[in-house]
């Protein structure tokens, strides 16, 4: 049976885990609502663009996802082999997503969002693949998250080539 102290530490693991990928939403939430305003709806999108009401639930949905995956790799225990490494290359990913942001609405920099989300997809594949090693429900919790910045990618791509 848990002890209360036990309870405590693993909730606040949990909240932990869960506020890392939020608060680098926020921060490239932040990025965005300042560079979305009088740029962003002058570019030309593909047809395929989603409606701008989709991406706040889709990244909190992902956002949360990656917490409960970063707690489950926690849960392993800091001294388990491969769980320093996995969430370093956890933290590396998070900030390249934060990263885009300020690329693409920031700089209003297509070409260099794209670079940068090239490398979060590569970074991303490595954390799902160190995740998977760990605890496979971790891995998995990423898979719809490489698959959205999958597309976030083709979508960055076609912006970048209809406005060059």
């Amino acid at each position: 049976m848990a002890t209360p102290t036990f309870r405590i530490q693993r909730a606040l693991r949990l909240l932990g885990s869960l506020a890392v990928p939020l608060l680098a939403g926020a921060l490239g939430g932040w990025a965005t609502a300042r560079g979305v305003g009088g740029w962003y709806p002058t570019l030309v999108k593909p047809p395929f663009n989603p409606p701008a009401w989709v991406f706040g639930p889709v990244w909190t949905t992902l956002y949360v996802l990656m917490g409960v995956a970063l707690f489950l790799v926690l849960e392993k225990g800091w001294r388990s082999p491969g769980v320093p490494a996995a969430a370093s290359w956890f933290g590396a990913q998070m900030a390249l997503n934060a990263l885009w942001s300020f690329l693409f609405f920031g700089a209003r920099s297509p070409g260099l969002a794209l670079l940068g989300i090239v490398f979060l997809w590569i970074f991303l594949l490595r954390t799902l693949l160190l995740f998977l090693r760990l605890d496979r429900r971790a891995g998995w919790l990423l898979v719809p998250y490489l698959g959205w910045v999958t597309f976030a990618g083709v979508l960055n791509l076609a912006i970048w080539h209809l406005n060059r």
